[in-house]
């Protein structure tokens, strides 16, 4: 399975990105090859609409679940309609390394 991760950087040990449509990247971790990519989040500094575009970047990627700090409100309903699970991680001192852990346990 594939998970979207937002990540303040490139790197394993940067933080978990509180904000969602405009993260500074996306990290997607296939669970099961324990490959991953790094995609700079091209929706950062956009006017309007960084949510709903950041989120058909992640669905053109297959993923199955987002992990972020925290998600805007067009974006459940939106995520809702692709099957894609969000989850809320209210840490925002988590690496991007300890969070792939956690997806290994």
């Amino acid at each position: 399975m594939k998970v979207a991760i937002t990540s303040t950087g490139n790197s394993l040990d940067n933080k978990l990105d509180q904000r969602f449509g405009r993260c500074s990247y996306f990290i997607i971790y296939d669970t099961e090859t324990k490959g991953m990519e790094f995609i700079p989040n091209p929706n950062k500094d956009v006017q309007a609409g960084a949510g709903p575009a950041s989120v058909q970047l992640i669905a053109s990627r297959n993923a199955q679940k987002i992990i972020s700090g925290e998600f805007g409100i067009k974006i459940k309903s939106l995520l809702d309609s692709l099957k894609i699970q969000m989850i809320v991680l209210k840490e925002p001192e988590k690496t991007i390394r300890e969070i792939i852990n956690m997806l290994n346990q």
